[in-house]
Parts: C-alpha cells; structure tokens; sequence
C-alpha cells in the first residue's frame, strides 16, 4: 500500500514515545483515556499488560492507529 507507514514496534515503546511526544503528563492521559493512573503506570514499567480496549483508548487520546493482526497462534487457556 503505497504512502502508508507500517510501524512494527512494541505497544510499551510506541506508547511511551507517543506519551513523550504528546506532551501530556500522565495524570492528563489517564483522564482523557478514562484509566487509572496506577495501570498506566505498570504498563508503561512493562509490569502490567492492558486490555485492547485499554489501549484503543489510550491510542485514540495520542492520535495513534491501533492495527490488531491475527497471528495464526492458537489461544492460550
């Protein structure tokens, strides 16, 4: 696809640059995205993942395209 930008980065490190960039504080995310501040916290540390919806949110306050690809992995149970 012409002119698109495919990012292959990790969601942590895509989102702690999109934090940096943005200029918002962390308290200021947390509201507009509707999370507690602890859970960003955590996942932001990489102790902690997130739902979908967690980081849909958290992408849609940073401006960023969330893109979920099937991986052909079976489910964990």
């Amino acid at each position: 696809m012409a002119g698109m930008k495919t990012t292959c980065e990790k969601p942590t490190a895509r989102v702690r640059r999109a934090v940096a960039e943005s200029g918002l504080s962390n308290r200021a995310l947390c509201l507009a995205a509707g999370l507690d501040q602890a859970t960003l916290s955590r996942f932001m540390a990489g102790r902690r993942g997130i739902s979908l919806a967690t980081l849909d949110a958290l992408a849609d306050v940073l401006g960023l395209e969330l893109v979920a690809r099937r991986t052909g992995r079976k489910p964990r149970r």
